[in-house]
């Protein structure tokens, strides 16, 4: 069993293309992470002060889980469509996305997990964090990350010397 990781972005699309190639017919889930209001606001620092009296965390929270669970759903169809036999997956996240990856990674004992960069350099990787960086750094099994064909063609000529 692969564990993919899919958001709807390109990098994610051609994580699960790579997968279906490197690993064709194996079993997949294809996960989605999503995130709690509360733990949102919590994360960001945002308030809302009165203005935000009137918000219902609880529907917010299960429009998020229903947007999640279709994109899984799509990010499955497009695994089966390129030939690895998938199901959709989501978790909330409660911490970081690479803990949340990790801890689905765990809880089915995923032979490998699989998952787009964002193809972020220099700053801008260093300000926004490396959710692949994190996987790649904590994990206790193989990861793949997988580049999009636009981040392979930039990064294919900018080769460290």
């Amino acid at each position: 069993m692969i564990l993919i990781c899919y958001d709807g972005s390109e990098d994610a699309k051609a994580a699960i293309d790579r997968a279906a190639r490197l690993m064709p017919g194996r079993e997949a889930i294809v996960l989605t992470v999503w995130e709690t209001f509360t733990d949102a606001l919590a994360r960001t620092g945002a308030v809302f002060g009165a203005g935000g009296a009137g918000l219902d965390a609880e529907e917010i929270d299960r429009l998020a889980e229903e947007a999640a669970k279709e994109t899984s759903r799509e990010g499955a169809e497009r695994a089966s469509a390129a030939g690895l036999s998938a199901r959709p997956a989501t978790r909330a996240r409660h911490g970081t996305m690479a803990a949340a990856i990790l801890a689905e990674g765990d809880a089915i004992d995923a032979e490998a997990i699989v998952l787009g960069t964002r193809g972020l350099t220099g700053v801008r990787s260093m300000l926004l964090g490396s959710v692949s960086h994190a996987v790649v750094q904590h994990a206790d099994r193989p990861v793949l990350v997988a580049p999009s064909e636009k981040v392979a063609e930039l990064r294919a000529g900018h080769r460290p010397s």
